[in-house]
């Protein structure tokens, strides 16, 4: 019979504003706490919630080294990397960057990425949603490659490898997990073929749960346990009561990473006052067995 799987907690503070003090004690309370996770976003524009585009925003991979450096045990992320934002070959130099930098603690996080506005702006191709799902599912291909061959070649419709060298090699062997943001069919095709762990921004139960299905269905068309592919789900900001009420609910739908959004500029005061009350509550729940 298949056991339930273990709960891990994350936080999510986006990387809008500009107080990096702030966003330090953040970081420390997140690792004091015993957080197992901690995250933010990819935006090159405060787009993201209806906020106005110009709003101070961190470059997210930047402000991840230093989120590593600050931190000595929480693993960290970017949820989700925007793929269309950068190449995947440097982007592997970066990723494996981060987790030396960390000690081995980079959870590798990738979307296709959504905002044309914050490419077109600075000059940058914008891609339709079909291309941009190609170009994630190469990107995977890339990554696992110079993560993990002495020399790759690559020769995609969107990226292209020529004896390509990528030392130093993550820390974590074969490398991070690769954890995959997706709600649309054709992007749950590439979470079943790439991902570790399935992230969902938190669509609602009954949506996330009609695509957990979705992801089973293309996992058995491909040959992969759906149970190898953990759940995880960004969980709206609310009372201790309604985060932990609504964990459970997810929990018992099998998913098994629960991130707890802090975002806001009563963030230190979130997390002290709710994720901090609500981690042990979490971390004793269960996931049922998905698949």
């Amino acid at each position: 019979m298949p056991t339930s799987l273990p709960i891990s907690v994350g936080l999510f503070l986006d990387a809008v504003g500009d107080a990096i003090a702030a966003r330090r004690e953040i970081w420390h309370l997140a690792d004091d706490a015993g957080f197992d996770h901690l995250w933010h976003d990819d935006h090159l524009l405060s787009l993201a919630g209806g906020r106005p585009p110009d709003l101070p925003i961190y470059e997210s991979w930047t402000l991840l080294g230093a989120m590593a450096e600050a931190t000595q045990r929480v693993r960290v992320g970017v949820l989700v990397t925007g793929n269309i934002y950068r190449n995947p070959g440097p982007l592997a130099k970066m990723a494996a960057t981060v987790d030396h930098v960390s000690g081995g603690r980079l959870e590798m996080a990738l979307g296709t990425g959504w905002a044309a506005r914050e490419l077109t702006s600075l000059g940058m191709p914008a891609a339709w949603l079909p291309d941009r799902v190609e170009m994630l599912d190469e990107a995977c291909t890339v990554l696992k490659l110079l993560w993990t061959q002495a020399r790759s070649d690559f020769d995609g419709q969107h990226y292209r490898l020529v004896d390509a060298i990528s030392e130093p090699k993550p820390v974590q062997k074969p490398h991070p997990r690769i954890w995959i943001g997706a709600e649309a069919s054709g992007t749950l095709r590439v979470v079943a073929r790439h991902a570790d762990v399935w992230n969902t921004p938190g669509s609602g139960l009954e949506a996330d749960l009609e695509s957990s299905r979705i992801l089973d269905e293309h996992c058995r068309d491909i040959g992969r346990d759906p149970a190898a592919i953990r759940r995880s789900v960004v969980l709206p900001r609310g009372s201790v009561d309604e985060v932990c009420g609504l964990a459970e609910s997810y929990a018992a739908a099998g998913f098994s990473e629960m991130i707890l959004d802090v975002s806001g500029d009563d963030a230190a005061w979130r997390v002290e006052q709710v994720a901090i009350p609500a981690l042990a509550r979490i971390r004793d729940l269960a996931a049922a067995p998905i698949g």
